[in-house]
């Protein structure tokens, strides 16, 4: 009944909202990964991850896709369940999906559906200032929230496909502003995607909670990569930013903790895999 509190006594206890503040202030970074099932999971945590993300991602990974905009809130709530009974240490943060948060009363419902019934830690969605009533009436109700900014990959049919954004200077100042706004609004952690290195490491410095990047640069607080990216599976073209770890390993964990190691010693990400 008591596992948080049996876990309290573990060697590396339970990753919670408070250790990924102090990681940030203590400037260690935070290493990241997705996962969509138990055996995965129990992999990535194995590799001392920090936090997982059971991401929409798992339309185009998972299910063949083209994009995330398919994927329903009972198939988040449905992998979180699963991925959830593979950890022990690392923070576990679940996608909300498109359409799924379009007004307070809906986000706070799928909120708690993928918390109670997928065992979630936190919850993630993409938008800047549209979103910040919807984090604050989340944040009011004790749900923590991840806000994700720059690349929106639910936006792709709108923004017209997977493209940097934050190139231009006013668009990069608009962007800062909205996560100083969702972090006002409660948002506990901020996720940066597909932004120049400039643009992750201004919000970076602005923001007192966590930001973590994909394709963001390197002076973020953490990485987050798909793990199907990590270890080569991925088949066809590949963002910049993605690095093969599996490459030289012996297995599937040997690449994960290759992975963490290298965000945690800062040599992920390299120049090569940054925008300017």
């Amino acid at each position: 009944m008591y596992t948080q509190l049996e876990q309290r006594g573990m060697p590396e206890p339970p990753v919670n909202v408070s250790t990924l503040r102090r990681m940030k202030t203590d400037g260690e970074p935070i290493a990241c990964l997705t996962a969509y099932d138990a055996s995965y999971a129990a992999l990535v945590d194995a590799a001392h991850t920090d936090l997982v993300l059971v991401g929409d991602s798992l339309g185009m990974v998972i299910q063949g896709y083209d994009t995330t905009v398919p994927v329903t809130v009972d198939d988040i709530v449905y992998h979180s369940r699963i991925v959830a009974r593979g950890l022990r240490r690392a923070f576990l943060v679940a996608d909300m999906p498109f359409m799924s948060y379009t007004e307070p009363g809906q986000a706070l419902d799928n909120a708690v559906r993928l918390m109670q019934e997928g065992g979630a830690m936190m919850v993630k969605l993409e938008g800047g200032d549209d979103q910040v009533g919807i984090v604050q009436h989340l944040a009011r109700h004790d749900i923590p929230v991840c806000a994700h900014l720059g690349l929106k990959p639910q936006s792709v049919h709108k923004i017209g496909g997977f493209k940097v954004q934050g190139r231009e200077p006013e668009q990069a100042k608009e962007m800062l502003a909205s996560a100083l706004r969702l972090q006002d609004a409660g948002a506990d952690i901020v996720l940066v995607e597909c932004v120049p290195n400039e643009a992750g490491r201004a919000i970076t410095e602005a923001l007192d909670v966590p930001v973590i990047g994909i394709g963001a640069g390197p002076d973020v607080d953490g990485q987050i990569l798909v793990l199907y990216d990590i270890l080569d599976i991925t088949q066809g073209r590949t963002p910049r930013f993605v690095k093969n770890f599996q490459a030289g390993c012996t297995s599937p964990l040997e690449a994960a903790e290759a992975y963490v190691r290298a965000v945690k010693d800062r040599s992920y990400p390299a120049p090569e895999h940054c925008f300017s």
